[in-house]
């Protein structure tokens, strides 16, 4: 096999932490190379040694057969390697071309001015080998998730990118916008470039992926052929154990706990909405992004002013005003920006935790931190917080420890109604699993939970019924007997959507 990228004992420490042991794998020209492991396995900063942000402690590697000690990004960027973030670096206000040559603009004659024009012709040659649809003059702000990402492709592209290593690409993207993407992902690679591609969505790793290098706690375990590893056998080298397998197990009583009737939004296409939640029942949302999944939710919890309809819990009315009254009424949101609006990520994983309780933990306008203190620790252990640092800044933590504290955030507020927006977005195999099974648990002790998600796999394991939403509105409600993904899909998009594809299948076969 020839080689376009080689590891060669990387090894990475920081005070008190040993990040890498002696890493060491190949990467072919044309082969997209899935690394995997959890979060803390190391990948992180295994790509960050790759971009030049990072040096290793010892050990070194190699493109093309050279050793490269890049020093800095640019370096990096120089030698052919190109990186795509989760979160992309981008500036919003600036154009397509302006942000594909942010750093390194091209200069008029003089070298006084950009000259935009002839970055707006370069940028369209790139932008033309993957989507030529992509106006180079447009403001990036006004583009989609998915169209942005392109433009970090077609940017990999204007530097002649040997290597792109993608970190969680599609996270953000629907069932549909993740098919363009592996259609550009796999073209790229039939030109030779070699993909890095880094993510936790198991399904999309082996649809995808050639090969996949698995790493634990700074170590790789194994490198293996994805087309002929089952997927259970990844995820065991990935976690070290073999996981339980997910069934699910109902908790629903008799009693109505929720009971929504022809609810509105005044800021949002919801429209007319009823539905009930029983005492103990998992009810999943499922649709399309924009069906109006989230601004239901938010209109739950109070985020979202509504403009007609009512809410009752255990048959009384209530003024949803505010997340306020919305917390007092027993409702806690875990919402799917967790970053953004469901963390303060300076504070610490307690502080977190008792946001909305801190009158409980007052004292004549004083908050006693000792009870803060004690309540924390009760309630991390129970949702197993990894580490149990409880005084450690919460940015620190994984996405999936993040989410725990916020579940023990509810917990500690009493909340007896949990909206889980996304539980498990952005979270490795080994935490997916322990988030199913809190929910269960709560679901167990009687709390009722809504669950939107766009992974259906993971709406049809969670629900015991499931609502799927369309254009704002509900277009059915599914029982636990006729859940599968084909009748999900098939609600989501409307018959004459479906109808329209077959037909448009038909022809294309004639």
């Amino acid at each position: 096999m020839t080689t376009r990228l080689r590891f060669s004992g990387i090894t990475k420490t920081f005070p008190g932490v040993k990040a890498l042991t002696d890493v060491s794998f190949e990467v072919a020209p044309g082969e997209i190379h899935a690394l995997l492991g959890e979060n803390g396995a190391g990948k992180s900063t295994l790509l960050r040694i790759l971009s030049g942000v990072a040096k290793p402690t010892s050990g070194e590697f190699y493109v093309d057969g050279e050793l490269a000690a890049f020093k800095t990004p640019e370096s990096s960027r120089l030698a052919g390697i190109a990186m795509i973030h989760q979160e992309l670096q981008q500036v919003p206000n600036l154009t397509v071309a302006q942000n594909m040559f942010l750093g390194h603009q091209i200069k008029s004659a003089g070298g006084m001015l950009v000259n935009r024009r002839e970055q707006e012709r370069r940028a369209a040659e790139a932008l033309a080998m993957i989507d030529p649809t992509i106006d180079p003059s447009a403001p990036i702000k006004t583009l989609k998730v998915a169209q942005r990402q392109i433009v970090e492709i077609a940017r990999a592209l204007l530097d002649k990118a040997k290597i792109i290593a993608m970190d969680e690409p599609t996270s953000s993207l629907t069932p549909a916008e993740f098919e363009s993407l592996a259609a550009i992902v796999e073209k790229l690679a039939s030109l030779g470039v070699s993909i890095i591609y880094v993510s936790h969505k198991m399904d999309e790793v082996f649809r995808i992926c050639h090969r996949g290098t698995v790493m634990r706690d700074g170590v790789v375990v194994g490198t293996v052929d994805l087309r002929e590893t089952a997927e259970a056998d990844v995820i065991a080298m990935m976690v070290g154990r073999e996981l339980q397998h997910e069934e699910h197990n109902s908790h629903v009583k008799e009693d109505v706990r929720v009971d929504v009737r022809d609810l509105s939004s005044r800021v949002t296409h919801v429209r007319d909405v009823s539905f009930t939640v029983r005492r103990g029942e998992v009810l999943g949302i499922a649709g399309l992004v924009g069906s109006g999944r989230t601004e239901l939710l938010r209109l739950l919890a109070g985020v979202d002013p509504i403009a007609t309809g009512a809410v009752h819990v255990d048959g009384r009315e209530l003024k949803l005003t505010n997340p306020r009254s919305a917390i007092s009424a027993g409702i806690g949101l875990l919402p799917e920006e967790r970053k953004r609006e469901g963390i303060i990520s300076g504070r610490s994983v307690s502080v977190n935790m008792a946001l909305p309780s801190f009158g409980k933990f007052s004292k004549s306008g004083l908050v006693r931190h000792g009870t803060v203190k004690t309540r924390a620790e009760e309630l991390l252990k129970r949702v197993n917080l990894r580490p149990f640092q409880i005084d450690r800044a919460i940015r620190l933590f994984s996405g999936g420890n993040q989410q725990k504290a916020i579940i023990a955030r509810w917990l500690a507020a009493g909340s007896e109604i949990l909206l889980f927006d996304e539980p498990t977005r952005g979270i490795d195999v080994g935490a997916k699993s322990e988030i199913y099974h809190l929910i269960e648990n709560l679901a167990a002790e009687g709390k009722s939970i809504i669950v939107v998600s766009s992974e259906l796999p993971e709406v049809i394991r969670l629900s015991d019924r499931v609502m799927v939403m369309r254009n704002g509105k509900i277009a059915a409600t599914l029982e636990r007997h006729e859940l599968s993904e084909q009748a999900i899909v098939a609600h989501a998009v409307g018959d004459a959507a479906l109808k329209k594809k077959s037909v448009q299948q038909e022809h294309n076969h004639v």
